[in-house]
């Protein structure tokens, strides 16, 4: 019996853990970085003494919540370095830190380091701001990128980017695709030649019986 008890303890502090980040992605994810940690408690069901003998620090909490997105950014910066085209390669960054930011406002807000807890993030905003600046330097040399872009303009974009999270959550995805598609037709150099590639669906946004567009 008592040779049971510290694999039941054990099992029942996992659960706790992987309770406290479900609830921490849902509630940062949402309602961003300044949701209190007592709110985290009350969506895992745990008490706050829980969830801080697992994350003594909000710093700690954010870092384990958002792994894997900061994992998908390390990604996409890697894939697009490496993509022999430049154009292609810079497109593909902007969709997929788009995409990344879309799905969790707390992700956003830690990237764009708009919080001290979020510090951690502060280098991988670093990382990808590199990797865009030389992703632009020769996809420029190529024509294919405006020559006044600079870095700021991500940022720039970005910011503009977080507006979406105002949105539906069912529409912001596919908010973020389009409005992902036309800043990449901004930082074009030129229009494309031939038929031009098609933009995404467009969200539905306004309300159903508001009268539709002719």
């Amino acid at each position: 019996m008592t040779s049971r008890l510290p694999q039941t303890v054990r099992s029942d502090a996992r659960d706790n853990r992987a309770r406290i980040l479900d609830a921490a992605r849902a509630v940062f994810g949402e309602e961003g970085l300044s949701a209190p940690m007592r709110e985290v408690a009350r969506h895992a069901g745990v008490g706050p003494a829980t969830l801080y003998r697992h994350f003594p620090a909000k710093q700690a909490l954010i870092a384990e919540t958002f792994a894997e997105q900061r994992r998908a950014c390390h990604a996409a910066v890697r894939d697009a370095l490496s993509d022999p085209d430049p154009w292609h390669g810079f497109r593909s960054l902007i969709e997929r830190i788009c995409e990344l930011h879309a799905h969790s406002r707390g992700f956003a807000d830690a990237f764009m380091t708009a919080f001290p807890e979020a510090t951690d993030f502060a280098a991988d905003q670093e990382q990808t701001l590199r990797a865009v600046a030389e992703l632009a330097r020769r996809a420029q040399e190529t024509g294919q990128l405006r020559p006044g872009f600079v870095v700021d303009d991500l940022i720039l974009m970005l910011m503009a980017h977080r507006g979406l999270q105002s949105t539906p959550r069912a529409a912001r995805a596919t908010a973020s695709r389009r409005f992902a598609a036309y800043v990449i037709e901004a930082f074009r150099a030129a229009p494309e030649t031939g038929a031009p590639t098609p933009l995404p669906p467009a969200p539905r946004l306004q309300p159903t019986d508001s009268p539709s567009t002719p």
